[in-house]
């Protein structure tokens, strides 16, 4: 049977989603569904960009855009960047790039420009990044970027009172709007996890790839999921984000 996998962030650990493709034995008959930050953090962000444009023509395939790949995007187009950027994993990725011909800078570049900032499926279940503000829905945003910046979606489903019903006029509207909503950008490990975390009808599958963490993908109708090594531990000369 058809799959729907949602791959968290994976921050240049080429290696872990080998592994975890693998572990969880993905076919073409699977949805996959990326949910940003392929990288900035191990150096292997060119592979990781190489092997979703194959996989891209031999799977089903959604992209989502996470606030790494589009400053990667504005550096390959303008090679401007900032110090936060350059400081969180920006540095090694621009290293590995320069080691690539223009004609492969440029196949990047237009993968980049190809990514969704969401996606909403036939169960209005909402794949983004990081989350959105508007109180209408995603739809309605007035500043896109949000959807690859933003955590108070996170944020507020951590603080949400446990025992609150969804009809009570405090529950936030922006989790009334979707069946669920699959997120990464924030990681787990701030929380002390390296699991997806649900929290209301919020799914983190950030369960800190940059960091100590694992790479994950996880069945969307199950929730059953598979787990790289700790990343660190396939990149063992690198720090990471770390």
């Amino acid at each position: 049977m058809s799959r729907t996998l949602i791959i968290g962030d994976i921050h240049g650990s080429y290696k872990a989603v080998l592994q975890i493709l693998e572990r969880a034995k993905v076919t073409t008959t699977d949805r996959l569904i990326f949910l940003g930050d392929f990288v900035d953090g191990w150096g292997q962000s060119p592979e990781v960009i190489d092997l979703l444009i194959q996989l891209k023509e031999t799977h089903h395939c959604i992209f989502m855009r996470g606030n790494h790949d589009d400053l990667l995007l504005q550096w390959l187009q303008t090679k401007t960047y900032n110090d936060e950027w350059f400081n969180h994993g920006g540095k090694i990725t621009t290293e590995s790039y320069y080691a690539l011909s223009p004609e492969k800078r440029q196949l990047h570049t237009l993968f980049l420009e190809s990514l969704h900032d969401y996606f909403l499926d036939d169960e209005n279940r909402l794949f983004v990044h990081a989350g959105f503000t508007n109180l209408n829905g995603v739809k309605h945003e007035y500043f896109t970027r949000m959807f690859y910046w933003e955590r108070t979606l996170w944020e507020t489903a951590l603080a949400l009172d446990k025992t609150m019903e969804r009809t009570h006029p405090n529950y936030p509207k922006r989790f009334t709007l979707y069946k669920e909503i699959f997120i990464g950008h924030t990681p787990v490990t701030r929380i002390g996890q390296t699991v997806p975390v649900n929290m209301a009808n919020i799914w983190n599958v950030d369960t800190g790839a940059a960091f100590k963490g694992p790479l994950t993908i996880m069945d969307a109708d199950t929730k059953e999921y598979w787990q790289s090594d700790p990343v660190y531990t396939l990149y063992p000369e690198e720090n990471g984000r770390n």
